[in-house]
């Protein structure tokens, strides 16, 4: 009996404090300001829109000669270069050497890109592939690219116009895609993922896939309809230092499509798996 009676005691007491309480809750909520520490502003307080006296960067005593010095981050000019494969490459029958390199110079939104890539092979130039790109910020991760390309190997040289985008998809996958429109109207498409797996801090295996299609036959070229190459492959590097790491991996190409009956033509496999070892530095 004393315990319920203490119970609802207890239940008017919190019933009161609440009663007592629904003036300052009313006032608080007049007031946004209530309990922050604020309020009015003193008669006296300095204009929030003045806080400068009326000097700006080009006038007043502490304007600096010539050129404006003080610039917004977006406004510096930075430049890079990424050697992303350099690397001697084992097939089995015999060995070459490839590189895969990019440069670029420009600001946060707009920026001159160059990509290179080819294959050496007995100290000659086989093949390569070079792009110079203007490529725009579409967002945080983002880029659109636009520019043109120059290839030289296998058949006659050709020149392509490219459209692409690049940039970080979700999951901390990087992807490349890039459409090209080349002479006599031959098209080609290029994809291109890679994902970065850090076993260690220094330790980081990069798994990496290629797919190129075209958009009609070009034998003296070697491109075929539709579905043309695909490479997929892993490389294990460790990075002796942010900027440097050596690299192992193993990478397997195949032929597709009519691509693929063009190599059969010329009695070549339409299938290779091949060892690669080189670095992997940027500066």
């Amino acid at each position: 009996m004393n315990k319920r009676k203490a119970m609802m005691k207890s239940g008017m007491n919190l019933t009161l404090l609440a009663l007592a309480a629904l003036p300052l809750v009313s006032t608080w909520a007049q007031d946004p300001h209530a309990g922050h520490g604020g309020g009015p502003a003193p008669a006296d307080a300095r204009d929030p829109h003045a806080y400068s006296g009326g000097f700006t960067l080009d006038e007043g005593p502490y304007a600096l000669p010539g050129p404006r010095q003080l610039r917004l981050a977006d406004e510096h000019l930075f430049g890079g270069v990424l050697v992303d494969r350099l690397e001697r490459v084992d097939a089995g029958a015999g060995h070459h050497w490839a590189y895969d390199t990019r440069a670029w110079i420009g600001r946060d939104y707009h920026r001159a890109v160059l990509k290179a890539e080819g294959d050496i092979e007995a100290g000659r130039l086989e093949e390569s592939s070079t792009e110079l790109l203007w490529s725009r910020a579409l967002s945080s991760f983002w880029n659109t690219e636009f520019g043109v390309r120059y290839d030289t190997g296998h058949g006659p040289d050709q020149g392509w116009l490219a459209l692409g985008v690049s940039g970080l998809a979700p999951y901390w996958f990087e992807v490349d895609a890039t459409a090209y429109l080349g002479e006599q109207g031959q098209t080609a498409l290029a994809l291109e993922a890679e994902y970065e797996l850090l076993l260690t801090q220094r330790l980081v295996l990069q798994p990496r896939v290629e797919l190129t299609a075209y958009g009609k036959d070009d034998g003296a070229r070697g491109q075929g309809r539709g579905l043309s190459e695909l490479v997929a492959g892993a490389r294990l590097r460790y990075e002796i230092d942010r900027q440097f790491a050596p690299y192992v991996g193993l990478e397997w190409a195949a032929a597709l499509g009519n691509t693929a009956d063009m190599v059969r033509a010329e009695g070549e496999s339409t299938q290779e798996g091949r060892w690669v070892a080189g670095v992997r530095f940027w500066f």
